[in-house]
């Protein structure tokens, strides 16, 4: 099973945009041979963007986790830094790398630049487009 691990703003776009690429991720993410996480930080950004943000949309983000929540394991964020850590510039964003290094997640899903310009390779980081052909690609080899 692959261990993917998707980030905030991935989350937010498909919350926000239920026809986009983000949500094309999260649901390919959320289906077999994925197994999908979230670290616990991604929950209480998702509320603080939205209070935030879009405050008009908080009950679409109360329905979006209660629905999330069976589909997805929350993850704790590590307290220990791990040296990969220092490849993220922005250090709001090291807890989640933490928290996929921990958790032995295989793929990140992001939109962060950030980490999608880190030269990090373990664990894997990706677009949500970038997700979505490696996961088409891997369903019809599963499929001849």
């Amino acid at each position: 099973m692959t261990r993917v691990l998707v980030d905030t703003n991935i989350l937010v776009s498909a919350i926000l945009n239920s026809h986009g690429v983000p949500t094309q991720a999260y649901k390919k993410a959320i289906e077999s041979p994925y197994q999908t996480l979230i670290c616990e930080q991604t929950l209480e950004e998702l509320r603080r963007v939205f209070n935030r943000k879009f405050p008009q949309k908080i009950p679409l983000l109360e329905r979006f986790i209660a629905t999330m929540l069976p589909a997805v394991e929350i993850v704790p964020v590590p307290t220990e830094s791990y040296i990969d850590e220092t490849e993220i510039r922005d250090t709001d964003d090291r807890p989640i790398l933490r928290a996929a290094i921990k958790a032995r997640v295989n793929i990140l899903v992001t939109g962060d630049k950030d980490f999608l310009e880190s030269s990090i390779t373990n664990p894997q980081i990706m677009t949500a487009a970038q997700f979505v052909i490696l996961s088409n690609e891997s369903e019809e080899i599963r499929n001849e």
